[in-house]
């Protein structure tokens, strides 16, 4: 049986379907003409290395216009195009990331081109001892170029920061978890806060007896904690020196704590930091002086670590109701029942000596 005839298609569209496809071609040679010769020679043959810092909000057009500037590529239009029509990789959509890239002229226009998309972000590394307030913490911060101390107080003092965090206090004094943070470099300073008050709520959620916890008797958990922190020195004493505390809480008697003077003296006074506390010390009329005022502070005294976290809301029981160190290099103290025993360690220690 003999095939039907097929429709013969019009000569015209035949020749318009050629004449596109050699023009396609000739398109796609003269474009890697133009790449290859824009770019693919870099401007120097041994050139320097270039740190390119992209930021938010920067365009590509800005970026190409800056490496051309610099020497790096040799047309910032080669740049600009070869990007947005995806010329090196058909496969993936060309895209911008913030952070740093370290480009060289003598790099051909491809690798200046991967090299863009693979910025990795600029992080700053700053260490948060723990114990600290956060007015030392500021000066840390300062240092490390990230902030101004200023600018760092007024934000920990944020209402709005507060009222996002349902934190009662006047600032996130005690709701700044100290470790080691990765900071990006161009980070603002409410972005930073809130990165360290969210590691301490996270924290936070990983202790129990804390996470179901009201507002308020977390704040006075962690004012109780910020305590501990300067007390202890050896961590197994931690939750003992908390119930220490705990125990003089329950019967009205005061926490006659050093540590809190101590905050009155350089935070509060603005003197700096005695190197022992005298008797007239202990008589200064303010209420965070817990040798005048019984009961726990107005708030925390510093931003304290999982540990103090952790004993102020386990406090070990115990009948001791004082203590004293017995060995300053070790940090270990002695506890007491009474207030004669207690004399008794510490006249020991003054006799060690």
């Amino acid at each position: 049986m003999k095939s039907k005839n097929k429709k013969k298609v019009p000569l015209f569209i035949r020749l318009g379907v050629w004449v596109l496809a050699i023009l396609s071609l000739l398109f796609s040679v003269m474009l890697s003409a133009f790449f290859y010769v824009t770019g693919a020679v870099s401007p120097k043959e041994n050139g320097s290395e270039y740190k390119l810092k992209i930021q938010s909000g920067q365009t590509l057009a800005q970026i190409a216009q800056e490496l051309e500037e610099n020497g790096i590529i040799r047309s910032q239009k080669a740049l600009y195009y070869a990007a947005r029509l995806n010329f090196y990789d058909k496969s993936n959509q060309f895209n911008l990331k913030t952070g740093i890239c370290l480009v060289n002229s003598s790099m051909s226009l491809k690798e200046v081109y991967f090299c863009i998309q693979d910025a990795k972000p600029e992080y700053i590394v700053v260490s948060i001892p723990e114990g600290l307030t956060v007015k030392k913490i500021s000066k840390i911060l300062e240092n490390s170029g990230l902030c101004t101390q200023q600018d760092f107080l007024e934000k920990v003092s944020s209402p709005k920061l507060l009222k996002k965090y349902d934190i009662p206090a006047a600032s996130f004094e005690g709701y700044l978890f100290p470790d080691t943070y990765y900071f990006n470099a161009d980070i603002d300073v409410t972005a930073l806060v809130c990165q360290m008050a969210d590691t301490f709520f996270d924290k936070i959620n990983q202790i129990d007896s804390l996470k179901s916890l009201s507002p308020e008797e977390l704040f006075e958990k962690v004012t109780l904690a910020s305590i501990i922190e300067r007390e202890y020195r050896v961590k197994d004493e931690a939750p003992l020196i908390a119930g220490v505390f705990s125990n003089r809480l329950k019967i009205g008697m005061g926490l006659e704590s050093c540590a809190t003077v101590e905050y009155v003296i350089t935070e509060i006074l603005g003197k700096p930091h005695p190197d022992r506390i005298f008797y007239a010390d202990l008589e200064i009329d303010n209420p965070y002086n817990t040798y005048k005022y019984a009961g726990l502070p107005p708030g925390p005294i510093s931003c304290p670590s999982f540990v103090s976290l952790s004993a102020a809301a386990l406090p070990k029981s115990s009948d001791y109701y004082y203590f004293v160190l017995n060995d300053v290099e070790a940090g270990t103290h002695t506890f007491s029942r009474t207030l004669g025993e207690h004399n008794k360690a510490a006249n020991l220690l003054y006799t060690k000596r």
